[in-house]
């Protein structure tokens, strides 16, 4: 067996008979029901996940919906909005999202968000978010999350927080895999705990930009199956910490931030882990995108995205652009395909009918590589399928969404809260 610090492309000849058995019950287990997409198939990509439901309604002011004056009844002390205990205070969200995947089994991610103003005085400032996720799995994974993120001064600073622990067991499927060929797929056993935060500022024009920070604390392990010709997990990852400052620039224009139907935003970040600061290796991360929103009628709408992610050469596996994890490209397995850098690029458009239902259809296409000049058309990674929507909340348009992308690997089944992207 190769040892190795970074992921075996390929599979050694002489070993193809001892893998024909493991992989064949590989695909049997896919084959009876599509894969599902459960954004990240590692561990810090998992927390995130399990805390992205109850953070997303952050981003998003709950509109209050004010009576009609014909139907505001005359003010008393019993009724007098400014009377202690009269006025609502927020929204509570409950968000249980079922999980069916070869890679974790089967298991729920139940999220909580509690949505609220800050100032009840201030309309300017969109409504802020404290959330909970918690996650279980049947084999074995297990994780918490708590955070949130808070507007005030109408609207002139905002900052996030979120702080998790857990455990994932998952199958990584290395660095530099051809699309069509067969995957070599290790078990790995990760654990740890992190933190995060960042402070915001806005400049003017709905443009935010600020510092953030995060540290983090993890194990990781090989399974108890030995996958030969698979990837070796450097000693240096075994147990790690890192520490990163980095900063967040934001510009948003969109109408709505649970159901857009025009405008556009603009998100960028870079994260710099450093020896200096508690981390025990220096690398950066680095990740954009732009989504945009055109209103076609009443009830279609046309919404498309490109995002771009790089990491330096440094960058340990767990921190690697990889497709499955928000959305970028429906239609592959999150961890299937990941490399130092990777683009993306989608269009969907969405329809609403009666009955709280709707439909989206889309199309996108992606590829992974170890640096700019190496991508290649062959390799290129096509993705397409179509989606139901249910809206859970009228009055703030949330839609729980349950999307079938088909790619070159197969096809997935991705369940969630709220739009794609």
């Amino acid at each position: 067996m190769r040892a190795v610090g970074w992921p075996v492309a390929g599979v050694n000849p002489g070993l193809k008979g001892k893998m024909k058995v493991q992989l064949q019950l590989r695909r049997r287990v896919m084959i009876g029901l599509p894969r599902v997409e459960v954004r990240s198939l590692i561990f810090l990509v998992f927390l995130a996940v399990i805390g992205k439901e109850a953070m997303a309604s952050a981003r998003a002011p709950f509109p209050t919906p004010s009576p009609s004056p014909s139907a505001t009844p005359a003010t008393t002390p019993d009724n007098d909005p400014d009377s202690p205990g009269n006025e609502k205070r927020g929204s509570l969200i409950v968000a249980p999202i079922p999980i069916n995947s070869p890679a974790f089994g089967y298991g729920l991610i139940v999220a909580l968000g509690y949505v609220f103003k800050v100032d009840q005085k201030d309309t300017k400032s969109p409504a802020s978010t404290l959330g909970a996720a918690g996650a279980f799995t049947s084999s074995g994974s297990r994780g918490l999350v708590l955070g949130g993120r808070l507007y005030f001064h109408e609207n002139k600073y905002q900052t996030a927080f979120a702080l998790g622990k857990g455990r994932a067991n998952y199958d990584f499927y290395g660095i530099g895999r051809d699309p069509g060929s067969e995957g070599v797929a290790v078990e790995i056993e990760q654990s740890g705990a992190f933190v995060f935060g960042e402070f915001m500022r806005n400049v003017g024009k709905n443009i935010f930009i600020g510092p953030r920070y995060q540290y983090r604390q993890l194990k990781a392990s090989r399974g108890d199956v030995t996958t030969p010709g698979g990837f070796e997990i450097p000693e240096i990852d075994l147990t790690s910490t890192t520490a990163a400052l980095g900063v967040h620039v934001q510009r948003d224009l969109r109408d709505h931030n649970f159901y857009t139907r025009r405008g556009s935003l603009f998100d960028f970040k870079a994260d710099f882990f450093a020896k200096a600061i508690g981390s025990n290796r220096n690398y950066q991360t680095y990740a954009i995108s732009y989504s945009g929103y055109r209103s076609l009628s009443e009830k279609r709408v046309l919404a498309y995205r490109a995002m771009g992610c790089a990491v330096t050469r440094d960058a340990p596996f767990y921190d690697l652009c990889l497709f499955g994890t928000s959305s970028n490209l429906r239609g592959y397995t999150a961890g299937e395909f990941q490399d130092r850098r990777m683009f993306a690029g989608q269009i969907e458009f969405r329809q609403e009918l009666r009955y709280r239902l709707g439909v989206v259809g889309f199309v996108g296409v992606g590829g992974v590589a170890p640096e700019v000049n190496k991508f290649q058309f062959k390799k290129l990674l096509p993705a397409a399928g179509v989606g139901l929507r249910f809206k859970l909340d009228k009055t703030n348009h949330i839609n729980y969404r349950i999307d079938l992308g088909f790619g070159r690997s197969g096809p997935t089944l991705s369940m969630s809260v709220t739009e794609a992207f």
